[in-house]
């Protein structure tokens, strides 16, 4: 799943290459994926222009002339491919958008688990889950803040801060890089945690993301539909020594999800019903 800093990555890069740039035309190769509240894509889009890119969470929004705005929420499996129209189609294409400067815009997704909306001035309001996030991991917020956004939830910490109330634009992966930072077991209750490891744990939720971005952009290039996380200190290295500590990595599959993380740096003990 893309997170805050692939996609902090994708929104720069986006924003430098598409805005004023015009739509010359539209194809949907698999329309599981879109959701248009302004008629017939492939007819209502070519000959608009880019005219803003951002970031909202884990959503990438681009606003388009006439007052219509793509939105992209590429879930676990989604990404956005910036290449020549003589490059190969993969068979995840879902989405082909053929630009003025010669480029095309697609967007790829192995599952079909993302979700593109195509809407108009007063319909953003529908995109599903845009507005159920928090404030953004980079957003300007405070401690305080922080901690009366938690006091809703009562569950575990990773699970509570995957969900993107309290905070967005993190998830599995990175949620396992916060929580290492922050020497904070992923099990434990939101309840059990101290002031003072709240304040790590607010703390590292940006200084983790902002570290990464830098090294993501180096990694991938103008390939923004590429994953980077080969320099991940905790996240999918089971059995591989620490980085902080050199015990070996603990991890954890439930629900087709990977947990990891440090017995020795993060301490805790797993409880089951």
């Amino acid at each position: 799943m893309p997170e805050a800093p692939e996609l902090e990555v994708v929104k720069d890069f986006l924003a430098d290459n598409l805005v004023g740039v015009s739509v010359e035309s539209a194809t949907v190769m698999k329309p599981s994926v879109l959701r248009s509240l302004c008629g017939d894509v492939a007819e209502d889009l070519p000959g608009r222009a880019f005219e803003s890119v951002c970031r909202r969470g884990k959503f990438i929004l681009l606003g388009l002339t006439g007052g219509r705005m793509l939105s992209i929420n590429p879930m676990l499996t989604g990404a956005l491919q910036y290449c020549s129209p003589k490059q190969r189609v993969y068979k995840r294409t879902c989405l082909r958008f053929a630009l003025s400067n010669g480029k095309e815009l697609r967007y790829i997704d192995d599952k079909q688990m993302g979700l593109v909306h195509y809407v108009g001035e007063g319909q953003i309001g529908v995109i599903s889950r845009l507005h159920e996030q928090g404030p953004d991991v980079l957003d300007d917020f405070t401690f305080d803040e922080f901690q009366q956004r938690l006091k809703r939830f009562h569950g575990e910490i990773k699970g509570v801060l995957t969900r993107g109330r309290v905070i967005s634009g993190i998830g599995n992966a990175w949620v396992d890089e916060i929580l290492f930072a922050a020497q904070i077991y992923p099990f434990r209750k939101r309840k059990a945690l101290s002031e003072d490891e709240l304040r790590r744990l607010f703390e590292h939720s940006r200084k983790v993301v902002e570290t990464a971005i830098p090294l993501v952009r180096e990694r991938i290039g103008d390939d923004v539909h590429l994953k980077a996380r080969d320099f991940l200190q905790v996240h999918n290295r089971g059995g591989e020594p620490c980085p902080r500590c050199g015990n070996s990595i603990s991890q954890i599959t439930a629900n087709k999800r990977i947990t990891s993380y440090c017995r020795r740096c993060q301490p805790g003990m797993l409880l089951r019903n």
